[in-house]
C-alpha cells in the first residue's frame, strides 16, 4: 500500500521545512504508515517530497530493504555508530548519526509528530537540526482516509472479530444456569462457572486462529456493564446484560477492527429490552446520517435525538449526567483502534475513505449497560457496513 502523501508535501512546504522525521518503533502508527516497516526497536524515518528514507540497526537492515516502502535504507553502521558510542555514549552517538544521515539527504529542518521524544529532539537541535513539532498532526489526518487496500485490511480483521463474537455467543448459548453464589445465580459451561475471564480466553484463541491478536477486551456483566470501559471480571449471570466489545489487530497488516454486542442469557427485564431496542434505533439513526459531507457531530446528534426523545439522559442534554448516553457515538479505526475522525460533538466533516464506529449505548448501575457497535466506511454516496453480525439481545 503506497499512501498518497501529497498533503504532507504541501504541509512541509507551508511550514518551510525539508522533511518529516519520526523516531519510534513499528508499533507507532505514524511510523508504520510512513515507512511501511514494523520493527520492535525505535528507528528513524524521514519523508521529503522527493524520497522516503529510513535508518535502522544492522539487525533490521536486510529486512528493511525488502519489507519497507522506503526509497533509501541506511544502517547505523554506515556512520561509524559503534565507534561513536565508545567515544560519546549511545544517546549522543545516535544523535550524531541521525544528524549526519539527514545532512547526506539534504535535510536541515524537519517537522515531527507532536509526541516526538524530547531527548532525541534536544540532542538533534544541539547538532544544528531545526525541529518544529507538528501540533496539527497532519499524518494522522492523512491516515484517516483509507485506501481501498486499507479498507480491505480492516474488513479482514472484522471477519476475524465476527468469528470471535460468534464463539462468545456460542459459549453463552450453550451455558446453563447453575447454583447460586453469594450474589445470585451464575452461568455454567461444561460443569464450570462461566466467567468473563473464560470468555476472553475463547475470544483471544479464536482471534489467533484468524491471524489477529489483542491486548485486552471487554466482557462485562451486570453492574460492570454500566461502566463503558470496565473490562469485566468474575462469573457471568443469567437475566443480566453482558456487553462484549472486541477490538483486535491483524498480526499481518497491523489494522484493527472493532465491534460490540450486548447479550442476555435468560429473561431480560422490561427496562433492559426497552434500552436495547432504543439503542438499536439510535444505531440505525446514526447510520442513516452517515454520508460524505456530514459531520461527525451531526451523526452524534442523531443518536442523542433518539435517546432524548425517549426521555433518556445524554451528555448533550445534561453534561453532568452519570447515567444514560455518556460517551461519544464513535471514532476512526485503522492502524490505531482510536484515531480520526471523531464521531462526537466536535466531529468534523466525514469524507469517503473514513472508517468509523457507530456505537450508541446506555448505562445505569441499576440496569447495567447496553452498547451496540458497527464498523462502517464512508463511501462516495453513503456508507458500507463492514460488520456482518446480527443484533439480538437474548441467546
Amino acid at each position: 500500500m503506497d499512501p498518497d502523501l501529497s498533503q504532507l508535501a504541501d504541509h512541509l512546504d507551508d511550514a518551510g521545512v525539508d522533511g518529516y522525521l519520526v523516531d519510534a518503533d513499528g508499533t507507532d502508527s505514524t511510523q508504520r504508515y510512513l515507512s511501511g516497516f514494523d520493527a520492535p526497536d525505535p528507528f528513524s524515518t524521514v519523508y521529503t517530497p522527493e524520497t522516503t528514507a529510513i535508518l535502522v540497526s544492522a539487525l533490521e537492515f536486510g529486512r528493511a530493504k525488502t519489507a519497507s516502502r522506503a526509497d533509501d535504507v541506511s544502517r547505523l553502521a554506515d556512520y561509524d555508530y559503534r565507534e561513536l558510542v565508545s567515544e560519546h555514549g549511545a544517546a549522543a552517538a545516535k544523535a550524531r548519526v541521525v544528524a549526519a544521515w539527514l545532512d547526506d539527504l539534504g535535510v536541515e529542518r524537519v517537522a515531527t509528530p507532536d509526541r516526538f521524544p524530547l531527548g532525541p529532539a534536544d540532542r538533534l537541535r544541539e547538532r544544528g537540526l531545526g525541529i518544529t513539532p507538528d501540533a496539527d498532526d497532519v499524518v494522522t489526518e492523512i491516515r484517516a482516509r483509507k485506501t481501498p487496500e486499507e479498507v480491505d485490511n480492516v474488513r479482514e480483521a472484522q471477519r476475524a472479530n465476527e468469528a470471535a463474537m460468534r464463539a462468545t455467543e456460542t459459549l453463552l448459548r450453550e451455558a446453563d444456569v447453575g447454583e447460586t453464589d453469594n450474589d445470585g445465580a451464575v452461568l455454567r459451561h461444561d460443569g464450570e462457572v462461566l466467567t468473563s475471564e473464560r470468555v476472553k480466553v475463547e475470544i483471544e484463541s479464536t482471534l489467533l486462529e484468524h491471524g489477529c491478536g489483542l491486548d485486552e477486551t471487554i466482557v462485562a456483566c451486570g453492574t460492570d456493564a454500566a461502566d463503558p470501559h470496565n473490562r469485566g471480571s468474575g462469573p457471568l449471570r443469567p437475566d443480566e446484560p453482558i456487553i462484549v466489545d472486541i477490538f483486535p489487530r491483524s498480526k499481518t497488516t497491523g489494522y484493527h477492527a472493532d465491534m460490540t454486542r450486548t447479550f442476555c442469557k435468560g429473561e431480560p427485564d422490561g427496562t433492559l429490552v426497552e434500552w436495547f431496542d432504543r439503542t438499536d434505533a439510535a444505531r440505525e439513526a446514526a447510520l442513516d446520517a452517515v454520508v460524505p459531507g456530514a459531520t461527525g457531530a451531526a451523526v452524534h446528534d442523531a443518536v442523542c435525538d433518539v435517546y432524548e426523545n425517549a426521555g433518556l439522559p445524554t451528555l448533550r442534554s445534561d453534561p453532568t449526567t452519570e447515567t444514560g448516553f455518556i460517551h461519544s457515538t464513535g471514532h476512526g479505526v485503522g492502524l490505531d483502534v482510536h484515531e480520526l475522525p471523531r464521531v462526537a460533538p466536535d466531529g468534523d466533516e466525514l469524507r469517503p475513505g473514513h472508517v468509523i464506529t457507530i456505537e450508541p449505548g446506555l448505562y445505569d448501575p441499576s440496569v447495567g449497560g447496553v452498547r451496540i457497535e458497527d464498523l462502517v466506511v464512508v463511501t462516495e454516496d453513503g456508507y458500507e457496513n463492514l460488520t456482518d453480525y446480527p443484533v439480538e439481545l437474548q441467546v
